[in-house]
């Protein structure tokens, strides 16, 4: 009986070769977009979720209520790793992190690697598996360290990496480490990267901050026993607070800061490692989203939705052609169930063929589809019998479903009323239009976001950051040489090119550079009774000169000037904070009380990312601190030379260092990576999305034209114009579109204003976009109606009529 119900339902797909084919593409490409979208969807969850220990693993973070309300930061003093195992219940294990770039050396290698020290817990609370060496505690010595197979190719090639000593430099002087394990090369799901780990010890300001309760500068992970709660974790540290943070509670309550919710000024908190990804610290407090990962998901299923819809709607429509066939079978003894099965079959065939070409498509799309949106996604995501089976039970539903409506429907019908061919399509209509203001809906909803957020993106690319980012390179000092004199060695080399303008150094970049390296430095400080945050940073002469930064008070740095490198030079939002009426009259106070007279001020500029509102900033010239970044400006002319030249010059003062330069304006683009993977995703979304919508609309306009051909006949000897014949068959469609439009706009509207509440800098909402949406969903949809439309308006009417 099966085979008889196959056989038959083959023969009728083959029989209505279009409906077929445009099924079969519709599903096929929905399937497979789907199927790769889920994977960049579950990519995106799965972060740090490989730990073996991930759900006991967390990450430790400070809140301080202050004047402004609480502050929270994950950056934590030396001494509270020591304290919290001493003192807190309920941890098992517990580990310093900090990121930074290291030179390793090795014979005649030298190459500059992402370091993070560590403490000896590190490799038994994170997953990351040993392949040679030791397994258990291989930071055990401190002068051992842990690499990574690359790592390990790099540096050895082919030889055997276990037990050989490499020399790393710290504080300017190079110091013997040992290879005790290599582990595997972190996964790309991991926020945890590393080249090489070190342990916490041997860190270059260890010495200094180790009994240090006011310096933090590093993350702290623990690894909570079974049954310990976040909560318990924060009540079991007040102890600890009380006693080691006596001077910022001080501060606190002397500058007015009201106490939290248990009526304390300052407690540690933890996040779960899982988390980590998907959290922003605002207002003192973690907000956990995993928005970006949930849109890509209901992307795949809008898409997935709107070809389920196409297939339902020509299922509907073309099921009044079957009637007789249906009269026929029920003639014939034919009951309810077996038309049932009849319907499921065909539909079981159709999603069948599409399901293995949808995923055909994606193995195809699978690479283009890694580089064009940034991901490091793979089919190992999607092979798990959870996943496999809500996949095939989900194919089996929307077959039951799309097979078994129709069959539904008609199986209902008399006998005789079949045979006539006759159906009262009223209900059927209202459930076919119905799905498709739906799926134009989702269409119009993701082009108003795509036009959207690309006007968004356009904004921060081309806002005025308040310093030059077209003209100035940057690039990482990577090499043993003292920054300070590799910086001059640069000048003296570059002195007498016409197209070098400026160059300075600091001791952070601006934007995302080569390098991958994002930080900032928060200085705390007291002034007139009360405690002021700054951002610090740490420049070379003619910063401001480079940049373009605009003086608005005082003066820059200046050679000659010998206090100046006991001086500050602080920008505007600095000024509202330290709320004098003449900023020259301030100062910032630096260890043992010392006063740094403010001789300057900037012009507020964009230090950070667009996400955040401009913060205050102080810098500093001291030839003390190391400078980690060179900036040079170039004449507008001939820059793609001046980028080799200054490439070319470096090689020279750093022969072993590998040339990382970009301008400034790449930096920038490169924090946009976020928000332009998600454009790029809504973008294909709405292309695919208005694409399936039209196949469907082409589908049934197609089969309800050719059951009207008599009537346009008819109507063109009676005197019709093509004109009115044309709009007679389109204007019930555009209708749908109209309201489509109507419903799908404010729903939009309001997700992009939330959206927009991310950005402190961001384009006011304006009603054109959506416009453009609907206008451009509208052409769309008649440009899909109107290939066929015109065909049969234009025809003899005569040919019409004899139609059958």
């Amino acid at each position: 009986m099966l085979r008889n119900y196959f056989k038959i339902a083959w023969r009728n797909l083959i029989k209505d070769k279009m409906f077929t084919i445009l099924n079969v593409t519709g599903l096929s490409v929905a399937f497979g977009i789907a199927i790769l979208l889920a994977m960049a969807g579950f990519f995106d969850l799965s972060y740090d979720k490989f730990h073996t220990n991930a759900d006991h693993l967390y990450k430790v973070y400070s809140v301080q209520q202050t004047s402004k309300g609480p502050e929270a930061s994950v950056s934590q003093p030396a001494p509270l790793l020591e304290a919290l195992k001493a003192e807190v219940p309920g941890i098992e294990k517990a580990s310093r992190y900090l990121q930074q770039e290291a030179i390793v050396s090795f014979n005649e290698k030298e190459i500059n690697m992402d370091a993070v020290w560590v403490d000896a817990d590190f490799f038994d609370m994170f997953t990351f598996p040993s392949l040679k060496g030791k397994i258990n505690n291989p930071l055990e010595k401190q002068s051992s360290i842990v690499i990574t197979e690359s790592t390990a190719k790099k540096l050895f090639g082919d030889e055997k990496a276990i037990d050989k000593t490499v020399q790393i430099l710290i504080n300017g002087k190079d110091h013997p480490f040992n290879i005790s394990a290599v582990v595997a090369n972190n996964l790309p799901q991991s926020t945890l990267e590393f080249e090489l780990a070190i342990p916490f010890e041997k860190e270059a300001d260890y010495q200094n901050n180790k009994d240090t309760w006011d310096s933090s500068y590093h993350d702290v992970y623990i690894q909570l026993a079974n049954g310990v709660s976040p909560k318990q974790f924060e009540k079991a540290t007040r102890a600890l607070v009380d006693l080691n943070l006596q001077e910022q509670i001080a501060n606190a309550k002397r500058d007015g800061a009201q106490t939290n919710a248990d009526g304390r000024y300052y407690k540690f908190d933890i996040l779960p490692v899982t988390d980590v990804k998907f959290t922003k610290f605002k207002n003192g407090y973690a907000e956990v989203s995993r928005s970006t990962p949930y849109l890509v998901l209901g992307i795949a299923f809008l898409i997935l939705f709107i070809a389920c819809v196409n297939f339902i709607n020509m299922s509907i429509a073309k099921s009044g052609q079957r009637l007789k066939e249906i009269g026929m079978r029920k003639t014939l003894g034919a009951k309810r169930k077996q038309l049932f099965l009849q319907f499921w079959s065909e539909s079981f065939f159709v999603f069948c063929i599409s399901v293995l070409l949808g995923l055909m498509l994606s193995i195809l799309l699978i690479d283009s589809f890694k580089t064009i949106f940034r991901t490091a996604v793979s089919f190992d995501l999607l092979i798990s019998p959870t996943i496999i089976l809500s996949f095939l039970s989900t194919v089996l539903l929307i077959t039951v479903l799309v097979g078994g409506y129709p069959a539904i429907l008609l199986s209902k019908l008399g006998t005789i009323q079949s045979l006539k061919g006759k159906l009262d399509h009223s209900g059927k209509n209202k459930v076919r239009d119905g799905l498709i203001v739906i799926q134009f809906g989702i269409a119009i909803l993701l082009i108003s976001g795509t036009l959207v957020l690309r006007e968004q993106l356009d904004f921060m690319r081309n806002k005025d950051l308040g310093f030059n980012k077209e003209q100035v390179l940057s690039f990482p000092l990577y090499g043993k040489k003292d920054s300070h004199q590799a910086l001059q060695l640069l000048r003296n080399e570059l002195a007498s090119n016409p197209d070098i303008l400026e160059i300075t150094g600091a001791d952070n970049n601006l934007g995302l550079g080569k390098d991958g390296s994002l930080s900032k430095s928060i200085y705390g400080f007291e002034y007139k009774e009360r405690v002021i945050y700054t951002n610090s940073l740490t420049v070379d002469y003619d910063y401001v000169e480079t940049l373009d930064l605009k003086i608005v008070k005082g003066r820059n740095f200046k050679r000659g000037y010998a206090n100046d490198s006991l001086s500050v030079v602080i920008n505007e939002a600095m000024v509202k904070e330290l709320g004098e009426k003449d900023p020259l009259t301030a100062y910032v106070t630096v260890s043992d009380s010392i006063r740094y007279p403010v001789i300057g001020v900037v012009k507020d500029y964009n230090f950070e990312k667009l996400d955040k509102s401009i913060q205050p900033i102080t810098m500093f010239l001291n030839n003390n601190e190391g400078l980690y970044y060179a900036y040079v400006k170039v004449a507008p002319t001939n820059m793609a030379k001046s980028y080799d030249v200054i490439k070319q010059a470096w090689k020279k003062i750093a022969p072993n260092a590998t040339f990382l330069g970009s301008f400034l304006d790449e930096n920038i683009n490169r924090t946009f990576r976020k928000e332009e993977k998600i454009a790029k995703m809504i973008t294909a979304g709405s292309i695919i999305a208005i694409v399936l919508s039209c196949i469907g609309l082409f589908a049934i306009s197609l089969l309800l034209i050719t059951q009207r051909t008599k009537e346009i006949g008819v109507r063109k000897i009676i005197g019709a114009s093509i004109t009115n014949i044309t709009f007679l068959l389109t204007k019930d469609f555009l209708k749908l579109v109209g309201v489509s439009f109507l419903i799908a706009t404010p729903i939009a509207w309001w997700f992009m204003k939330e959206w927009l509440q991310n950005y402190p800098f961001k384009i006011d909402l304006s009603i054109w976009s959506f416009l453009a949406a609907g206008i451009l969903t509208t052409i769309i949809a008649l440009l899909t109606l109107g290939v066929k439309t015109l065909k049969v308006a234009t025809q003899n009417p005569v040919k019409s009529i004899k139609t059958e």
